[in-house]
């Protein structure tokens, strides 16, 4: 994705356009398969030797707070981020700790029916992600 683009899209989230937002974004997006922080930080390096650790941190979770990405855990408790903001669920490897994207209306549709028909006491539900656990056959990490 262009910087241009990339600015846009910080803009539009009412965020100052820096060097390091724009190589945080760019990254996340590229990478494309739920990185973490590290990751994330592993791929500016290059071009951003001397950025903060901290500074990737904070970038992420002003992110985060504007709703440009997402926080996804894992069961081994490493916190990746996802930039499909669109409604979805995930497939988790727990062999590789590879995760997949999942969009299902269908599945959507139910999970909404069932939690309306069936409410929870002094809880009020705003968003539904399913996380499916298993293991993908192809033994690939993408």
């Amino acid at each position: 994705m262009k910087a241009d683009s990339i600015s846009k899209i910080l803009k539009d989230s009412a965020l100052r356009i820096t060097p390091q937002r724009i190589a945080v974004l760019e990254a996340i997006l590229m990478l494309n398969n739920h990185p973490t922080a590290d990751n994330i930080i592993q791929y500016i390096k290059n071009a951003y030797p001397n950025i903060a650790i901290g500074t990737v941190y904070k970038i992420l979770d002003n992110f985060v707070s504007k709703g440009l990405v997402n926080k996804v855990k894992t069961d081994s408790d490493s916190m990746r981020y996802d930039a499909v903001t669109e409604k979805h669920h995930h497939l988790y490897c727990y062999e590789s700790d590879r995760i997949e994207d999942y969009f299902n209306e269908e599945l959507d549709q139910y999970l909404n029916n069932y939690f309306i028909k069936r409410k929870i006491y002094n809880f009020k539900i705003e968003d539904i992600k399913l996380q499916i656990i298993g293991k993908f056959s192809d033994n690939t990490n993408k």
